[in-house]
């Protein structure tokens, strides 16, 4: 008996862990389009309901929301409330409805080229001494990689080469070192030691920049803001998005194309054109790249016309189009198929599985490449999403994300 009370109790334990889980990683805010209906996933026994102030009803939540009675017809902020079982509060989601929104969709192949806001900590490394002792000056410290040093000695560093000057001119004196890491700053000191040149040095191998090929998505002319990848530039050493300060959105000359194969991914190798600024990077998120357009000229929209961000109710499995330059300075559509939609996804950039049906692009590229990642996509006159992924085991298939997620992250960034 006393065996299957312990068996219930941890029973019990397990599904209040879950709920809490769940609840957790629930947005605090979240943004919709006006007109569009209110859509995620809750447990049994999760009631979602508007404020008193909003006047309605309680709803079931334990499947997805979506009976029409959560439809924002009006723009503005609103508030709803979690209840556990329709009687215990359990938390308070903001949700802010903004207009529908209008893009033109590009295509343009695009250099990035993005700046830290302090120099970002991509390796450690042992120090030759003068006494040929090896050294890690690092080591007890708390830093580690993919933190961003932003200060040393209350001098804030802005670039590797003022670290570099800051470390040598210590001569060997403790350094006092503030640094970021998940948005939190941090301590430490470190002593620099000699090295077998005669340069001061602490072990730590650093970043103050990083650039990229890819696709520009679209340009919004009501606002002047430009999307574009569909994910963010990612550290090649630290595995984590590149947390930046500043960057430049420029034009990209075509190299040449390697087709992608099953488990070889392909590539398109462009040359970065910084004479040719398009405009300027102001956040690298998981969902996309995001700017302000300062020389519209320098982007290629002359074919293709103003269209509206299409509501998720709205895109169907089946035929569609997506736009990428696979020839120098020509830009060209492409037949897809979209093969599944995930609705209720707000969260990463897998929100439609698609497949490459054109035989134009099949000959050329395989499928889906690197560098076609924020080709924008097109169903019944309206833009829908881009490509932001590509099956390893399968180059013809992919993933894309919603084209409203793209234009929410343009707004919450902005």
């Amino acid at each position: 008996m006393e065996k299957v009370r312990k068996i219930l109790v941890l029973c019990i334990g397990i599904v209040i862990y879950i709920y809490v889980c769940n609840i957790t990683l629930l947005p605090n805010n979240i943004i919709i389009f006006k007109g569009e209906e209110l859509n995620f996933k809750t447990f049994i026994g999760i009631d979602i309901r508007k404020s008193k102030e909003n006047k309605a009803q309680i709803i079931q939540a334990s499947k997805n929301i979506g009976n029409g009675e959560n439809i924002y017809t009006s723009a503005g902020s609103y508030e709803i409330n979690l209840d556990l079982f329709g009687t215990i509060p359990v938390k308070e989601i903001n949700v802010n409805v903004i207009d529908r929104a209008k893009v033109i969709p590009c295509g343009d192949l695009i250099g990035l080229k993005m700046y830290t806001s302090g120099v970002l900590v991509v390796g450690m490394s042992e120090i030759d001494g003068i006494d040929n002792v090896k050294y890690k000056p690092y080591q007890n410290s708390g830093i580690k990689e993919g933190d961003m040093i932003v200060e040393i000695n209350n001098k804030k560093i802005t670039n590797t080469d003022e670290l570099i000057k800051t470390v040598n001119s210590s001569n060997g004196k403790s350094l006092d070192i503030k640094y970021v890491r998940d948005e939190e700053t941090k301590t430490t000191s470190m002593i620099p030691i000699k090295s077998i040149n005669n340069e001061y040095k602490i072990g730590l191998w650093v970043r103050d920049a990083t650039a990229g090929v890819g696709t520009l998505t679209f340009y919004e002319p009501s606002t002047k803001n430009f999307a574009a990848l569909g994910h963010g530039i990612v550290d090649s050493d630290t595995g984590g998005i590149f947390n930046i300060a500043n960057g430049e959105l420029v034009k990209s000359n075509l190299v040449s194309i390697t087709k992608g194969e099953k488990n070889k991914p392909g590539e398109i190798k462009g040359f970065i054109d910084s004479s040719r600024s398009i405009g300027q990077i102001y956040k690298n998120t998981n969902l996309g790249v995001y700017g302000n357009v300062s020389n519209v000229q320098n982007i290629d929209s002359s074919r293709n016309k103003e269209l509206d961000v299409a509501l998720r109710s709205e895109i169907q499995t089946g035929e569609a189009e997506m736009i990428c330059e696979l020839e120098p300075g020509k830009k060209e559509h492409y037949k897809i198929n979209i093969e599944k939609i995930y609705s209720s996804n707000n969260y990463d950039n897998k929100s439609m599985l698609i497949k490459v049906t054109d035989e134009r692009i099949l000959n050329k590229t395989g499928g889906i490449i690197q560098g076609m990642s924020g080709s924008p996509i097109i169903q019944n006159g309206k833009f829908i999403g881009a490509v932001t992924n590509v099956l390893v085991s399968d180059p013809t298939t992919g993933y894309a994300i919603f084209g409203d997620l793209m234009i929410k992250q343009m707004r919450e960034a902005g």
